[in-house]
């Protein structure tokens, strides 16, 4: 009964978490270009900087985590540090950043603001970004540490607790991207931030209020140390174990620069394997990022006016939460029990790695129709008025399918990814196998911002605009989609043939486990040769 609780208890709390950071983050670009005056590629820019930092610090989160505090006092500490940057920005906005009163929105722009007061915005979602970065990468890891691999009906409901987990994600998100979306693209900033202000304590008060049901692991000391340890050692005695070795361990000494057990080797080549598959992650991550900077952007130059009522253009990406909502069960549901019976197999049907896979190749797709549909926008616009500055007369909901595609591939790609690192990474360090995850999504926010400025650099000679100019009318933003969708095809065969060499590794690994074993035997597990 308590599992069941407990797997409430997190989904709900990532639920109020999520609301909190996407009541932020869904509109930044916005308030980027309409409060603080910046234009279209310097604010997407900042956007992808500022979520690349959220995903760069899950890295400390996950290190303080498997290191020294364990999960659950990581994720308290990091929460109350997200709830005071929600609070401090919430008090920035209000007191000094909305001036004149009621600015913001799409017709009044605000005032000029001092140096001060940038800062202290920028202090206050950099304080965001630190304590759900921290955040998120632990308490996915600490709730799993709830259900026991070992027992059969346990482990079925950790493999689940990945797809919910991430659903509550999403549907967390759907609140801040329609309601929220809505009075913040109105120009009532404020009342949205504090809205995500106690959205957060509440997650807080919740996650504290399960404390003592809690299972917990303790932390296994610092993990890079006995990464370089391996290193150093295997580079110091190529796998020589001399005289001096067998005299410390007759003393019961063993210097751990020189000597490393296999369990610690183990890691570092589980880790070392791991590598290459989640280097290929980064760039679906910069697709996946266009959904907060230029897809808005792109919605924002197009007909947001539906029956008299004018759509946010953030809120589009409830498309892409609904998306996900629906294909979590339709794998769960029709496809992995279908996969299964085709195999004629008790097991799961598609494997982690295929699924991150499919997830690529639904990006691609996913930006050939961004690209499709930008190329109409610029054909109404042309017709309409090319140098205006106001919006294409093409519908805003031609959106819909560009994000309800990106919301598929997530479904493959980061459920997969989590499920994946989580369950291949070394006992001690499961957090960061979490966090590596979340640091998929940050470098491919710092590659999609290096794009950008590569882009706009290249595009703009000879007094032409480049492709993401502040007025998308006389750009070609088109031609930035179709980039991408070059790339993540790319990506896709290095991705295919890094998994295949990662399937190889491990069935080989098994087919010498016996041979290994007899050459374990010569060694106490503390004076196994160090061997990378």
């Amino acid at each position: 009964m308590w599992k069941v609780i407990a797997l409430c208890f997190f989904a709900v709390n990532q639920g109020l978490a999520t609301l909190a950071f996407f009541g932020v983050g869904v509109n930044l670009v916005l308030f980027l270009t309409r409060v603080l005056q910046q234009d279209n590629a310097e604010a997407a820019n900042n956007v992808s900087k500022w979520t690349g930092t959220v995903y760069i610090f899950s890295l400390v989160g996950a290190f303080l985590s498997d290191s020294y505090w364990g999960r659950y006092k990581t994720c308290a500490i990091f929460q109350g540090i997200f709830v005071m940057g929600l609070v401090l920005l919430s008090l920035s906005s209000y007191l000094f950043l909305l001036r004149p009163k009621g600015c913001g929105d799409a017709i009044t722009p605000c005032g000029v603001h001092t140096n001060m007061e940038v800062g202290l915005f920028y202090l206050s979602i950099y304080l965001i970004a630190l304590g759900n970065g921290g955040y998120q990468p632990n308490i996915a890891t600490f709730g799993a540490d709830q259900f026991d691999e070992e027992d059969p009906i346990e482990g079925h409901s950790k493999v689940a607790f990945f797809s919910y987990f991430y659903l509550a994600l999403n549907l967390g998100s759907l609140f801040s991207n329609t309601i929220l979306g809505y009075f913040e693209d109105e120009g009532v900033w404020a009342i949205g931030f504090w809205a995500s202000a106690g959205s957060a304590f509440a997650a807080l008060v919740l996650f504290l209020a399960g404390s003592s049901r809690y299972r917990h692991f303790k932390p296994t000391g610092n993990p890079l140390a006995r990464f370089c340890q391996v290193l150093v050692a295997s580079i110091k005695k190529a796998a020589y174990i001399s005289s001096r070795d067998i005299d410390d361990q007759k003393r019961g000494y063993r210097n751990p620069w020189r000597l490393c057990p296999v369990s610690q080797v183990e890691e570092v080549k589980c880790i070392l394997r791991l590598l290459p598959i989640w280097l290929c992650t980064i760039i679906y991550s910069v697709v996946f990022t266009q959904m907060a900077s230029l897809f808005v952007e792109q919605g924002a130059a197009m007909n947001t006016t539906i029956a008299n009522f004018k759509i946010p253009p953030a809120s589009m990406s409830s498309f892409d939460i609904l998306s996900v909502a629906l294909f979590i069960f339709l794998y769960r549901r029709v496809l992995d029990p279908l996969v299964a019976r085709i195999r004629g197999t008790s097991a799961k049907g598609l494997t982690e790695l295929q699924r991150m896979g499919i997830g690529l190749v639904i990006a691609v797709v996913a930006m050939v129709c961004a690209g499709t549909v930008e190329c109409y926008r610029l054909k109404y616009a042309q017709k309409d008025c090319l140098r205006c500055e106001g919006s294409s007369s093409l519908s805003i909901m031609w959106q819909i399918p560009q994000y309800a595609l990106i919301g598929a591939s997530e479904v493959f790609m980061y459920v997969g990814q989590l499920e994946f690192f989580n369950a291949q990474a070394p006992d001690g360090l499961k957090s960061f196998g979490s966090a590596l995850c979340m640091t998929s999504i940050s470098l491919g926010n710092y590659v999609s911002s290096l794009l950008v400025t590569m882009v706009m650099k290249i595009s703009t000679v000879d007094h032409m605009p480049g492709w993401i100019p502040g007025n998308l009318n006389i750009g070609h933003l088109d031609r930035f989609y179709f980039l991408l969708a070059a790339l993540t095809s790319l990506d896709l065969f290095v991705y295919i043939a890094c998994a295949k060499w990662y399937k190889n590794i491990k069935l080989e690994g098994k087919n010498n486990s016996n041979s290994e074993e007899e050459e374990d035997d010569d060694y106490s597990d503390d004076s196994h040769k160090c061997e990378v």
